[in-house]
């Protein structure tokens, strides 16, 4: 399929891409934003994709993918840690909670904790508070798969053990 042939079969889809952009973000900018990544995504992507199989298909995994993964990124951007007993987790923004002096004394304990660590286990723990993938650590670190597992695994027992007053 050439170059040409392919973009006019994208922008004909455009209609039903918009419909299920709707469907998956319930808001109709947002779904105007994926609509673009999508066909963006493709266009860049086009070589990738095998001649006489489903375009629409290929299209709609692109488009469902890239929702889930926006999805994830912004769940983790705004997502806040209850200190119960009870483990809860909120969305919400972070900025909204006001600071108060026991949760910047809790937050200086943390980082204390944190900062006693070896870099061995402190650095992949960071790396994926921040975001990161256990792949794209390993890669970035070269090690293990599982031995960036491990270390982040062993590094929130040591976190759970040496803050276990703030439960």
């Amino acid at each position: 399929m050439t170059a040409t042939e392919f973009n006019y079969q994208l922008v004909s889809m455009e209609d039903k891409l918009s419909s299920f952009a709707k469907r998956l973000t319930q808001n109709s900018d947002d779904a105007k934003d994926l609509v673009q990544e999508t066909m963006l995504k493709a266009i860049s992507c086009r070589d990738q994709f095998a001649e006489y199989t489903n375009l629409k298909a290929w299209t709609y995994t692109i488009m469902k993918n890239t929702f889930i993964n926006n999805y994830r990124r912004n769940t983790r951007r705004n997502t806040a840690f209850d200190k119960t007993n009870v483990d809860l987790v909120m969305y919400k923004n972070v900025d909204t909670f006001n600071v108060t002096p026991d949760s910047a004394y809790a937050e200086m304990e943390i980082k204390k904790v944190i900062d006693r660590l070896d870099n061995d286990s402190k650095i992949p723990f960071m790396m994926h508070v921040e975001g990161y993938k256990y792949e794209e650590i390993a890669q970035k670190l070269d090690i293990k798969l599982g031995t960036v597992k491990s270390r982040i695994f062993l590094t929130r027992k040591k976190l759970m053990d040496a803050l276990k007053d703030y439960n």
